[in-house]
């Protein structure tokens, strides 16, 4: 992406919302220039292009489309078709899936649908613990996941920080699971989709893979794929493929009415065509052969920044990162994870707290922080940039109380982000 398609960079013409609310209007400028001026380093953040931004606000949002192309229950669907199947087309493209739904509203949707579609209530699944690196709608109790079905969790190793997959074997072949769940949100690693797939196979389990922080990078062929041998497959659209707030599912064909039966009627009424649109828009931008570099120099700058945290002396899971993101131990700098978040608010520097395996703190405040390279890199900040960022979190966090010295940095957080 060129850095001038950035939506700061090229403001969208707002003279409409500005006359009719101007307190909405005041916002949107604010959240703008924080964007802008701050560095964003939320590992499930990303920055669209103007052409995705654009095609969130088109008319699309004006009309009604329960249903999928040329089985509608509403009239006047007829250009809304042609948008829904190319969007589908190249998200098929993208990934060589036999079957999309583009219509999922966001990622734990479409995996409850996915759960809907191949599970009853009761049924016994098989995922990673959310403290491990695991997601929310992987099981935890506290979730429609936990609540709904009878999840068995498997972990990382303590000492190394990666999933053992003989573990994952012992458990599976134990427990007997109708489903294995493969695919986090806090995991630094490559995952060994085949190893899943012939476990499953060996007990008869469904495959489902959630590579909803990862789909960018696997688009991109700079991380193994498990479309095409993995059951069903959903991802966000955002994150490291860089498009609108919104999910796609991908299954094997012969999965593929009872996984649009359960989004619609299952799950949803009217998809968000406008949305399915952006999507569209950035399935486009992924298929081109600068995306390809973007996804290379995600991961390059994922590395530097994790071998950066171990020079200053910090713990990172698993001893470094094969994607976009690292979970950092702040526990041996005397810190949580909420106090390294507020710190780093204070230089402009956005982050999210992150349970580190078997955590003795609560998930509200955590011992690690996870950090992520997908937006800088869509800046264009490189390895140079990035041992500075790493260098700039350090002394913020020796000096978390210096307010000269957090005031300096930020300073020079503004300055970078400037030039980016």
């Amino acid at each position: 992406m060129n850095n001038k398609n950035i939506m700061f960079n090229n403001k969208i013409n707002y003279k409409n919302l500005a006359k009719q609310d101007k307190e909405i209007m005041d916002m949107v400028k604010r959240e703008t220039i924080r964007q802008a001026e701050g560095m964003e380093l939320i590992a499930s953040e990303n920055y669209v292009s103007k052409a995705v931004l654009e095609a969130m606000a088109t008319v699309l949002t004006n009309k009604y489309s329960e249903g999928y192309p040329g089985h509608r229950y509403y009239g006047g669907n007829q250009i809304v078709d042609e948008v829904e199947i190319i969007a589908i087309e190249r998200a098929k493209k993208l990934f060589q899936a036999e079957h999309v739904n583009v219509q999922p509203l966001s990622g734990s949707p479409a995996n409850a649908a996915v759960y809907m579609a191949f599970l009853k209530p009761g049924d016994k699944v098989l995922g990673l613990k959310l403290d491990h690196g695991g997601h929310l709608s992987h099981g935890h109790p506290v979730n429609f996941s936990g609540m709904l079905y009878n999840f068995i969790q498997y972990e990382v190793d303590p000492v190394s920080g990666r999933i053992d997959m003989e573990k994952v074997k012992k458990i599976a072949l134990k427990e007997k699971p109708k489903m294995i769940v493969a695919g986090y949100s806090a995991y630094s690693r490559e995952i060994e989709w085949q190893k899943f797939k012939d476990i499953a196979d060996e007990i008869n389990a469904f495959t489902f893979a959630d590579i909803a922080h990862t789909a960018g990078l696997i688009a991109a062929g700079e991380m193994n794929s498990p479309v095409l041998f993995f059951d069903v497959v959903s991802t966000t659209t955002h994150k490291t493929l860089r498009g609108p707030r919104g999910a796609i599912i991908m299954c094997k064909e012969k999965f593929a009415k009872q996984i649009d039966r359960a989004i619609f009627p299952g799950m949803q009424g009217g998809p968000h065509e406008h949305i399915i649109t952006a999507k569209a828009v950035a399935f486009k931008e992924a298929l081109q052969p600068e995306f390809k570099q973007y996804a290379k120099q995600v991961i390059i700058n994922a590395k530097i920044m994790a071998e950066e945290f171990i020079k200053f002396g910090y713990q990172v899971i698993s001893n470094g990162t094969d994607n976009h993101l690292m979970v950092v131990n702040m526990a041996n700098k005397g810190l949580s994870g909420r106090d390294c978040e507020q710190i780093l608010d204070k230089i402009n520097i956005s982050v999210s707290r992150s349970t580190i395996p078997n955590d003795p703190n609560p998930p509200i405040n955590p011992s690690g922080v996870r950090f992520g390279t997908p937006a800088i890199t869509t800046r264009g900040l490189k390895q140079k940039e990035v041992k500075k960022i790493v260098a700039w979190i350090n002394t913020a966090i020796e000096h978390k109380n210096e307010i000269k010295v957090l005031n300096k940095i930020k300073k020079q957080v503004k300055e970078m982000c400037l030039k980016f």
